[in-house]
């Protein structure tokens, strides 16, 4: 088992990661909260698989528990299931004193944490997330958010949580493409941070070969996510890096509905995407492009996701990382290292047409 701790000043919280978690998650959390009440945020996926087991452990340490469940799938993060967690907390008598635990994948993670946000302008948030892309990205550095139609994340909150707690048990009930799905996150990292994470993958044959890395892998990109996130916590400089591939990736997932491509699909396409920008910027990337596909493909993820400039322009015209005319990309030269560069969004858009004419 290993613990991390997010430095925030005033909001330091530890990352837990290893087996057995969710057995013991009670007694966790009562070390870190005063609620009495705790309201267990899940999806119809996750609840048959956990939810008894965190419910039986939050009421052996003296909370009083209920649960509100939503339909999975990222087509739930919107408005109406969010109002419908507000109106759930005040119907059974949440209070700001109490506390919202997010059990599930990075759209539970991200609803339930914007709406213990805002309920009574912000209530105990405890990240307990169940995929392997939570635990190893979004449960970590505050970042909550709903989608619009528009575009996804449009509307959140950065907001910590007291706490995090990642049971690798819970990849015993993932299916590989989700497994995958994770991968493409943790492939990121060692893009963006860390080549021996990158080589270690290299390394390995696939996904029956991870069982014993769980921990370090899982570590090592909570522990590269929370240098980030104490620098830089409201994303206005450093943090940009771990966007790399995302700003494709996000308009690749929008094009499709949230129906076809996961979201590391869409990130690991991407990640490819933008090395393939980099060369027509006449960046010398091809073996790192190289690199990349190979070991994505090892996972079973994307290379390539067709898309029309008008859902490019979509996407990229309302991402968070724009800023007027300008938007900022993250390039990767080097295995390991990440710089985040300007640009305007007219070049952007010309270096993807010029893509698709070839």
């Amino acid at each position: 088992m290993k613990t991390l701790n997010v430095a925030l000043p005033g909001r330091a919280y530890d990352i837990v990661i290893g087996s057995g978690l969710l057995k013991e998650c009670g007694e966790r959390i009562r070390a870190v909260t005063k609620a009495e009440t705790i309201a267990v945020v899940t999806d119809s996926n996750v609840a048959p698989l956990y939810l008894q087991q965190v419910e039986n452990s939050l009421k052996a340490a003296g909370f009083a528990v209920f649960d509100v469940v939503f339909p999975a799938g990222e087509q739930s993060k919107n408005i109406k299931t969010l109002n419908m967690l507000y109106e759930r907390f005040a119907d059974r008598g949440l209070t700001r004193g109490d506390c919202v635990v997010a059990l599930g994948g990075g759209v539970t993670g991200d609803l339930a944490g914007f709406a213990a946000a805002t309920m009574f302008r912000g209530v105990d948030l405890i990240q307990i997330p169940t995929t392997l892309l939570a635990q190893v990205d979004s449960s970590v550095g505050g970042k909550t958010a709903i989608d619009l139609p528009q575009g996804k994340n449009l509307v959140g909150a950065f907001y910590q949580p007291k706490l995090v707690l990642a049971d690798t048990d819970c990849f015993r009930t993932l299916s590989a493409r989700i497994l995958c799905d994770g991968m493409a996150e943790v492939i990121k990292y060692g893009m963006i941070a860390d080549a021996a994470l990158f080589a270690l993958l290299e390394n390995l044959e696939g996904l029956e070969k991870l069982q014993p890395h769980w921990e370090e892998i899982i570590c090592t990109c909570c522990d590269i996510k929370r240098a980030v996130v104490a620098e830089d916590e409201r994303d206005t400089g450093r943090r940009g890096i771990l966007n790399f591939g995302h700003t494709l990736g996000h308009a690749y997932e929008m094009a499709y509905h949230y129906e076809t491509y996961t979201h590391g699909e869409g990130v690991a396409a991407g990640m490819v995407k933008m090395l393939e920008l980099e060369e027509k910027l006449g960046r010398d990337v091809a073996a790192v492009r190289e690199r990349l596909c190979t070991l994505l493909q090892k996972f079973d993820l994307p290379l390539e996701i067709p898309c029309s400039m008008e859902d490019y322009r979509a996407a990229v015209g309302l991402d968070k990382k724009a800023k007027g005319r300008k938007i900022s990309i993250i390039e990767v030269e080097h295995i390991g290292q990440a710089e985040i560069v300007s640009m305007e969004k007219e070049t952007l858009f010309a270096l993807l047409e010029e893509g698709d004419k070839e």
